[in-house]
């Protein structure tokens, strides 16, 4: 197999090529990347001697294409606004494509990957991505489920932590802040309850859950749970559900202020050439560092409640990820990195051919996920609960 990472020196990208690195079958990996000390980045990382180095030239969509052309599969992590080039690359040389990123964007190429015949995998890394696939396993244990709480977020451990905000930056400090501007949808009692992102932080919405060997952290809503409900069968009947962040106690008591007074408004302050949030992001960003011997937690927590065989029931999934200190990848870049790298290897053998946008809910083996998780060391702890 040959397999592309678009972005490959990042900080998931990084984790994704160290996993194709190691895994049987995979003769070759493309780390595509604008940096041309590809080599001098990675040295120490993983052997290098089945990854070549590309540096796109000139405009990104043919760049793209010709890289493409020669290779079995590929890794969408460049940001977020490159994705619909990604994509219709993908499409045009017909080669499965999986990102990290939300489908919601490029909704509009599936009709286009459809006809090229060609799989899109979207929204599949930690969150959205394990935790999708849960739903997936979740969904066949039960008759009905009446609801769903799904819970992630990246925190440092608490040796680590920074006061006054208790946070480091394990991936992009800048899309941190603009998820402090995304609206949310809950379900509540059966109906849609919309969240501006201008209330996400309010006492109404907040709440707290205990992590075993962690304590409290702190969830605030921060995401679509109509999105994917609307996906399960098994859910149709839903009371209730919520997609939540996790941080430590105070997060939402340091932001919601400062959300009040503008502080991550994305609009340009006259005279500087910089909105409140750019200004936030270089500020902060460098004082948030993780030191070398400090370690990031990917905390994720998804509780599905409803019934089987007429019994009242609740199935608790609980993940922890954290920093490998001797490569030095993140908890979080292997929490995206690692389910990239193993849906990019089912596509590239065939074991997933189903062509348009997909999504790990309908799309990904759950079996087979979780067991090459497993194999990289990252476990699901599953509880069960009857009533």
């Amino acid at each position: 197999m040959k397999i592309a990472v678009l972005g490959g020196l990042g900080l998931q990208g990084r984790a994704a090529i160290a996993d194709l690195v190691a895994s049987d079958g995979v003769e070759e990996i493309v780390c595509v990347d604008t940096a041309a000390d590809g080599p001098a980045r990675l040295a120490g990382l993983t052997d290098l001697a089945r990854v070549r180095f590309v540096v796109p030239e000139g405009a990104i969509g043919p760049a793209l294409a010709t890289v493409l052309d020669d290779v079995d599969a590929v890794i969408d992590l460049l940001p977020q606004p490159l994705m619909r080039e990604a994509v219709q690359a993908a499409i045009a040389t017909r080669t499965p494509l999986v990102t990290t990123n939300y489908a919601k964007s490029i909704a509009d190429l599936a009709p286009a990957a459809e006809q090229a015949g060609v799989p899109i995998m979207t929204e599949c890394g930690l969150d959205p991505g394990i935790d999708l696939v849960l739903y997936a396993r979740a969904a066949r244990q039960f008759s009905s489920i009446s609801s769903i709480d799904s819970y992630c977020g990246g925190i440092p451990e608490p040796k680590a932590m920074a006061k006054p905000l208790c946070y480091k930056v394990s991936w992009n400090f800048d899309m941190v802040l603009v998820s402090q501007n995304r609206d949310s949808v809950m379900i509540e009692d059966g109906k849609r309850v919309a969240v501006p992102a201008g209330q996400q932080h309010d006492n109404t919405f907040i709440h707290e859950i205990e992590i075993a060997g962690l304590g409290r952290l702190e969830a605030f809503p921060n995401g679509d749970a109509l999105h994917y409900v609307e996906m399960l069968d098994a859910a149709k009947g839903l009371r209730r559900s919520g997609r939540y962040t996790l941080r430590w106690p105070g997060w939402s008591a340091f932001w919601a202020p400062l959300k009040e007074l503008g502080f991550l408004s994305e609009d340009k302050v006259p005279g500087t050439g910089n909105s409140p949030r750019e200004f936030l992001g270089r500020l902060l960003g460098p004082q948030l560092q993780y030191g070398p011997g400090e370690k990031d937690l990917c905390v994720m927590r998804n509780v599905f409640s409803g019934l089987e065989g007429g019994r009242a029931k609740t199935v608790t999934s609980d993940l922890i990820i954290e920093r490998d200190l001797v490569s030095g990848l993140f908890g979080m870049s292997l929490g995206v990195g690692y389910p990239a790298s193993i849906v990019a290897q089912m596509l590239a053998r065939g074991e997933i051919t189903k062509p348009g946008l997909l999504n790990p809910l309908l799309d990904v083996p759950d079996i087979r996920f979780f067991d090459e998780l497993a194999r990289r060391g990252i476990t699901v702890a599953e509880t069960v609960a009857w009533d």
